[in-house]
């Protein structure tokens, strides 16, 4: 809304107005707006729940090994994330940007989704919330939302990077001089930095690039579900989510920025995305959001986020990868919800094939995998067989926490640096 404000007064010259046509301007009030919003606002938010006492079921200090008590702390935190995204996205976002568009309905379709979820835990008393088949219709209904906008707007196109060699001299990354709409996606590693879907259908002839768009939607539905699940997950510490998330923010957010400038985008040997500059106005309130949650949420915490925001920064990262068409790098860069996410895959089926044949067996001492490395030896059950029991000592979970950021750090980094690898 101020864009448009600001844009109509610089047409009568207004000192100062011509500021907000610079994405670096707008992204910096946007990430300092989230923050106040969610620092400030958020206070005040915490304790509003407090007095009508929203909080789920939490753990009791009996159970935990250093005795950190659990029990009576806000839940629902994340609707101070989604507020502090919403708030500067409206005010300094161009609102007719088909991806600010596609971010906004993620945010609120998401937020909605966990929001439902941790309604019915803390005041229908149902431990479970949200059915899971309803979760899963939700992820599966917003991928669809993003897949087919993407393939049916014209906004949503790319400039093709093309690898040109000329005698004598190095190889040169050019853009193709017009927009097209493709189901190409950038991956590491190989020549060019682009896999087309379109390639794996190829036998489809003439509709190998229908075909490529409807792998394209497959994939994103799963995506969404995959990364939205595994930030669920990820959030069992103070912390651990708003941190990991704040930092994935920030890789994505620079490769935003490099994909909506055709310089960049060429030094870097990845696609052109005209409009994705609207995507960095986004991310920088995503990460201000956060940043000014974890006040409240580091160690120890003050509110939890809660499912209402788990599964929703969760949702941003994935259709956020998705509209830059980085998809194939969430595995390195969210690393850590993949580890949690097969952690608790691992430790049901092998759980199960144990029950089977008639004795009790577990991977790791307990799942996902964060909640091993806080937990000892004596709260395992004696009659239980477990395949990693390693370290026999116990960390707090602080020290987990900011180890969790630290390879998150180094995954990001990676992620940028395989661009390069080839």
């Amino acid at each position: 809304m101020l864009y448009y404000l600001f844009q109509w007064l610089d047409k009568y010259d207004i000192p100062g107005a011509g500021m907000f046509g610079y994405t670096s301007f707008r992204a910096l009030m946007a990430i300092i707006l989230a923050l106040l919003i969610s620092s400030i606002w958020g206070d005040r938010f915490i304790n509003l729940l407090k007095r009508k006492q929203i909080t789920e079921t939490q753990r009791d200090a009996s159970i935990d090994p250093f005795g950190v008590n659990k029990v009576g702390v806000p839940s629902m935190g994340g609707v101070i994330i989604i507020v502090a995204i919403l708030i500067p996205c409206l005010l300094l976002g161009k609102l007719s940007n088909i991806y600010m568009i596609l971010m906004l309905i993620t945010t609120v379709w998401l937020g909605s989704l966990g929001f439902a979820d941790d309604y019915i835990k803390i005041f229908k008393k149902d431990k479970e919330g949200l059915h899971g088949k309803f979760k899963i219709i939700g992820q599966v209904g917003l991928g669809l939302i993003v897949g087919l906008t993407l393939y049916l707007s014209p906004q949503a196109v790319i400039r093709e990077n093309i690898e040109v060699q000329k005698p004598g001299q190095e190889v040169e990354v050019i853009h193709a001089g017009q927009d097209i709409k493709s189901t190409q996606t950038t991956i590491p590693f190989f020549k060019s930095n682009n896999l087309d879907y379109a390639d794996f259908v190829s036998f489809m002839g003439k509709h190998a690039q229908t075909a490529g768009w409807v792998l394209f939607v497959i994939i994103t539905i799963f995506v969404v579900t995959a990364v939205s699940n595994g930030a669920n997950l990820n959030d069992g510490m103070d912390g651990m989510a708003a941190g990991n998330s704040a930092i994935i923010g920030l890789a994505l957010g620079i490769l935003a920025y490099v994909s909506s400038h055709i310089e960049y985008a060429g030094y870097l040997n990845i696609m052109y995305i005209p409009g994705s500059e609207e995507l960095v106005i986004f991310i920088c309130a995503f990460i201000g959001a956060l940043i000014g949650f974890l006040w409240y949420n580091a160690f120890p915490a003050q509110v939890f986020m809660g499912d209402t925001g788990s599964l929703t920064i969760g949702g941003i990262i994935a259709v956020f990868a998705i509209i830059i068409h980085k998809e194939l790098l969430i595995p390195i860069l969210c690393g850590i919800f993949l580890v949690e996410n097969l952690s608790v895959i691992l430790q049901v089926r092998y759980f199960k094939s144990g029950k089977k044949k008639g004795h009790l067996q577990r991977v790791f001492k307990r799942a996902p995998i964060h909640d091993h490395f806080r937990t000892t030896l004596a709260q395992l059950d004696p009659n239980c067989s477990y395949l990693f029991m390693k370290p026999n000592s116990v960390f707090h979970e602080s020290k987990i926490t900011v180890r969790f950021w630290i390879v998150t750090i180094v995954l990001a980094a990676i992620t940028i640096i395989t661009l390069k690898i080839r």
